[in-house]
């Protein structure tokens, strides 16, 4: 079938030349996890949300992708928040095979992730929740996350409901929310270089399951084509 004609005509022509200094061997951290933290900080003086993230799942009823925000980081891998009845945790629980890509673009920076999520213990997704602004605590307990809803009066009335419940005292998490920790086996970085020939260093998890992101034994490293 040919293709229909553009309806955004201009897109075909964007052009922009990445300028970066691009990413060789010689200056790639010895683990993904130094080389995620010195990119991380890189982003952070340039980016006003570092630590917004895609997660890519792919469940039972075919692949989806969300923009979410990164709230940890460390030899184990990303944690992101969730409640657990949503679409991305069913598909999760279905396979728990995930992607991630931090999308950088400002900076002409990419850094994507292969791995497996499982969910964190209780006791950090209470500490965590405890340290989120009541709203949002509110608000965790007043979404029934992916579901379908008649209108926004519908929404703001249980949200109503829900400030009423817990009026006067703390707000604890819901059983339905917590976090998620993604362990990776795959982590690249990109760097955007001139005539779209960009730089692509990997660390892959040398017997290619999740593995400690600052243990540079456990991890090898290729370059991959643009």
């Amino acid at each position: 079938m040919p293709h229909s004609s553009s309806r955004l005509p201009e897109a075909a022509g964007e052009r922009i030349d990445y300028v970066s200094e691009g990413l060789s061997e010689d200056e790639l951290a010895e683990t993904p996890a130094d080389q995620f933290v010195a990119w991380f900080h890189d982003a952070e003086r340039t980016l006003p949300e570092p630590n917004a993230v895609v997660l890519a799942t792919a469940g039972d009823d075919g692949p989806a992708a969300r923009a979410v925000l990164l709230k940890d980081f460390g030899g184990d891998g990303f944690v992101v928040y969730t409640n657990y009845s949503s679409r991305k945790a069913r598909s999760i629980g279905e396979n728990p095979q995930v992607a991630l890509l931090f999308p950088w673009h400002p900076i002409f920076r990419q850094v994507r992730v292969r791995g497996i999520a499982e969910k964190v213990d209780d006791a950090t997704s209470d500490a965590y929740f405890a340290s989120r602004s009541r709203g949002s605590q509110l608000s965790a307990w007043a979404s029934a996350q992916s579901e379908p809803v008649g209108s926004r009066q519908v929404m703001d009335e249980r949200l109503a409901e829900v400030e009423s419940r817990f009026a006067g005292g703390d707000v604890p998490r819901p059983p339905f929310w917590g976090g998620y920790l993604i362990r990776p086996f795959e982590v690249e970085f990109w760097a955007g270089r001139h005539d779209r020939f960009h730089d692509r260093l990997v660390y892959l998890a040398v017997d290619g399951r999740p593995a400690d992101l600052a243990a540079a034994p456990d991890w090898r490293v290729e370059r991959r084509y643009p």
